[in-house]
């Protein structure tokens, strides 16, 4: 096989195992930012204000949340993209 074939193959091989590595550290880390974020805030239970109606904290709280999982998926995407620019490079040396 040609050698662009086997590092397209290599590109597809990185990207759906960095895909799949991203979907599971997105849910980890999705799930444990509303813990960091009741940490940040001791005396303001969002949980019971969500509850009891307050917009403001509904919105701020979302806010906070979207914008973690946002970061999180950059960085995921930034690895894959690594991983696919190097595996269709595989062969290349670079020079000084």
């Amino acid at each position: 096989m040609p050698e662009s074939v086997i590092n397209i193959l290599w590109s597809v091989v990185f990207s759906l195992v960095g895909g799949m590595a991203g979907v599971f550290l997105l849910i980890l880390l999705s799930s444990r930012i509303p813990k960091v974020f009741d940490k940040l805030t001791p005396n303001v239970d969002e949980g019971k204000e969500i509850v009891r109606g307050n917009r403001a904290v509904a919105e701020y709280f979302g806010r906070i949340v979207s914008s973690g999982i946002i970061g999180v998926s950059i960085i995921i995407a930034a690895a894959v993209l690594g991983g696919i620019l190097a595996a269709l490079h595989g062969g290349t040396p670079v020079l000084p």
